[in-house]
């Protein structure tokens, strides 16, 4: 049945960011087809827990400041997720940060700060889960890149060059661990309603503007992930390697 390659039953899935907003409704859509979660997060995630404990999953709080955290402490999320857990089938690079500058004036600590969380994280987590996944035969990365992969935005010059550089990690690392049964993958979101958009869902300029071009006629919701995460995270996505499912209510198409 093809709905069968769609369970993620018996799965153990790590997911960063996964508090609240995009990571919260990924985690609990890939509790809902049968994943384990192991969640990272800066702050508290009993919200999370007690939503995937009550679909009957196990669940594993990692605290963890992304922002500060070495090589070691990413490899360390990774090893207690197996030892915890047993296993570890599928990796979220969900995580994301955005601090906003004029490019002319864009200090060098915050530009290292989103790329820290935004670019450095999803290179090295991937790095000690696809170690893991060499080992067992197989696994899955989904990394959520952005609409900013394919457009420049305004007043982001660094959000903008890490989501354009995961697009770039995502597909190298397809072209080195396809063969060994690794699917690398990404989802672009486009304006969704999060924290991380908070100034322009209060922009009276700014949100008016952005809503006028997407075509759906709505800002996103974390719920609107969960299709393309669990198809990712999936059997039924088998044969998709290096791909990027975009999920932006047409915005790209303008």
């Amino acid at each position: 049945m093809i709905l069968d390659k769609f369970s993620l039953e018996g799965k153990v899935a790590l997911v960063t960011g996964a508090s609240r907003g995009l990571g919260q409704g990924i985690a609990l859509g890939l509790a809902e087809a049968g994943a384990d979660i192991a969640a990272v997060s800066r702050g508290a995630c009993e919200d999370t827990a007690q939503k995937v404990k009550a679909l009957g999953r196990r669940f594993l709080s990692l605290p963890c400041d992304l922002a500060k955290a070495s090589v070691a402490d990413l490899d360390a999320l990774v090893e207690r997720t197996v030892q915890e857990l047993g296993r570890i089938d599928i990796l979220v690079n969900n995580a994301g940060i955005n601090i906003r500058h004029p490019a002319a004036e864009f200090p060098e600590e915050d530009w290292e700060t989103v790329m820290q969380v935004n670019l450095k994280c999803v290179m090295f987590l991937s790095q000690a889960a696809a170690r893991r996944f060499l080992e067992q035969g197989g696994g899955k990365i989904i990394n959520v890149a952005s609409a900013l992969s394919f457009q420049g935005g305004i007043l982001v010059p660094p959000y903008t060059a890490s989501k354009h550089a995961v697009l770039g990690l995502t597909r190298e690392f397809a072209n080195e661990w396809a063969a060994k049964n690794i699917n690398v993958n990404a989802i672009a979101p486009g304006y969704m309603l999060t924290d991380l958009n908070e100034a322009l869902v209060n922009d009276p300029v700014r949100c008016p503007a952005i809503l006028s071009r997407i075509p759906a006629g709505r800002w996103g919701t974390p719920e609107d992930l969960q299709g393309a995460a669990v198809f990712l995270a999936s059997d039924a996505a088998n044969y998709c390697h290096g791909s990027v499912v975009v999920v932006d209510g047409a915005w790209l198409t303008r």
